[in-house]
């Protein structure tokens, strides 16, 4: 295998020194015994963690911003399966244009689709409510479920459905006991990415969002409008630190590689 020169490591390390430089900064300020934020710091507190007890509002916005990042990853794959599984297997009239529009909430401003959900919400007097953030949400983040999901039904291979086929497997045993197998790493995929896009997005979602269904971004962003002290930082902190042990215990027991990048156990 060749090895990466200097420069190449240099430009690596320069690359990930970027990439962790605001996340390091944002720790660091977390732990400020100051009103407001200052880096250095006079020392550390762990005054705004304990902060966030005094701002239930930002516990309730984390566990909406996880069940809804849950709920609409899940039922986008719901719809993600069977739509991957039709276009990379069936040769029909207008598949292109079929996984164009599909794919289309990609190429849309989020701005562009918070005001256009605003407005057919409000005619319809969901405007506020909980069903309708899901709504836009699998809308949004299907694409990331589609996209990972048809990689993996394009690569599977064949043959091994038309063995179980021959030996008298049924559609629904075929898709259980074979297809779905072969295709998991691509699903598992598709819904971790819909999942953080899902976790993480603000400018649609601040539309929408109401008192009651706020996520974490938004209640975040309405915090910081009026006020500069650091029990965001803090909270960030908290999420950060949440996402690294996720990370680690997904690592552990299922592989990175296989849920961010649709690897399977033989390297495919």
């Amino acid at each position: 295998m060749r090895r990466n020169g200097p420069l190449a490591l240099i430009f690596h390390a320069i690359f990930v020194v970027v990439m962790l430089a605001p996340i390091v900064v944002v720790c660091l300020v977390a732990f400020t015994p100051e009103g407001y934020l200052s880096l250095p710091t006079n020392g550390f507190s762990l005054r705004w963690f304990r902060a966030i007890a005094n701002y239930p509002e930002f516990i309730h916005a984390f566990w909406v911003s996880l069940g809804l990042g849950a709920l609409s990853s899940f039922v986008a794959l719901l719809f993600a399966v069977p739509a991957a599984l039709a276009i990379a297997r069936c040769a029909f009239r207008g598949r292109d244009a079929l996984a164009a529009l599909f794919l289309s909430p990609l190429m849309i401003p989020h701005v562009v689709l918070g005001i256009a959900f605003l407005r057919f919400f409000t005619s319809i007097g969901m405007s506020g409510s909980f069903p309708a953030l899901l709504i836009a949400h699998v809308i949004v983040v299907f694409p990331f479920a589609l996209r990972l999901t048809l990689a993996a039904a394009t690569g599977i291979d064949r043959s091994v459905e038309m063995a179980a086929v021959s030996l008298g497997a049924g559609g629904w045993t075929l898709f259980r006991r074979v297809t779905l197998p072969l295709i998991l790493p691509g699903v598992i995929s598709g819904w971790a990415l819909a999942f953080i896009q899902s976790f993480d997005d603000l400018t649609m979602t601040v539309f929408l969002a109401a008192p009651g269904t706020e996520t974490l971004p938004v209640r975040m962003f309405l915090y910081i409008q009026n006020n500069i002290d650091p029990l965001v930082t803090s909270v960030s902190a908290c999420v950060i630190a949440i996402t690294m042990t996720a990370l680690v215990l997904l690592d552990r027991f299922y592989g990175l590689d296989r849920v961010l990048a649709g690897k399977s156990d033989t390297g495919r």
